[in-house]
C-alpha cells in the first residue's frame, strides 16, 4: 500500500531494495527498510523515505511464505520492484537462504584477492 508521492517516486526510478527484507505480522506481509526517495514536487504531504510498507497478497500466499520463512536460515526478501503495464507497482518476493560458514570464507578470500590486485595496479 503506497501513498501518492511514493508511486510517483517509483515511476521516476528513485527506489532501492538494498538491505530490505519482509516479515509477517498478524497475517499481513510487510516490507521493511525499502528506500523510496521523497518526491521532489511533494509538499507537506511527502512520505517518509524508509517506512514499513504493507504488501497486498492473498491469505494463501502469505501463509505459505510465513511457513517457509519460519525454517532456520531462510528469509523473505524482495527481488524486484517494477511498474506493470497497467501502471501498478509490483514487488517480487522470494525466499533467501543465508550463506554457510565455508561460503563466507570463500567470499572473504575473493574480496581480499581483488583488493590486493587493485593495490598492485595502483603502485605501478
Amino acid at each position: 500500500m503506497l501513498t501518492g508521492t511514493e508511486i510517483k517516486s517509483i515511476r521516476q526510478g528513485k527506489a532501492s531494495l538494498s538491505d530490505t527484507y519482509c516479515y509477517v505480522t498478524n497475517g499481513e506481509l510487510w516490507v521493511k527498510n525499502m528506500y523510496i526517495a521523497e518526491y521532489f514536487y511533494g509538499s507537506y504531504n511527502n512520505h517518509a523515505a524508509r517506512r514499513d510498507r504493507k504488501l497486498l497478497l492473498q491469505k494463501k500466499e502469505i501463509r505459505r511464505l510465513e511457513k517457509d520463512g519460519k525454517d532456520a536460515g531462510f528469509s523473505i526478501v524482495p527481488l524486484r520492484l517494477f511498474i506493470n503495464e497497467r501502471g501498478l507497482a509490483k514487488l517480487v518476493v522470494g525466499l533467501g537462504r543465508g550463506k554457510k560458514e565455508y561460503d563466507k570464507r570463500q567470499s572473504i578470500k575473493e574480496r581480499e584477492d581483488k583488493r590486493s590486485m587493485a593495490r598492485m595496479f595502483m603502485k605501478s
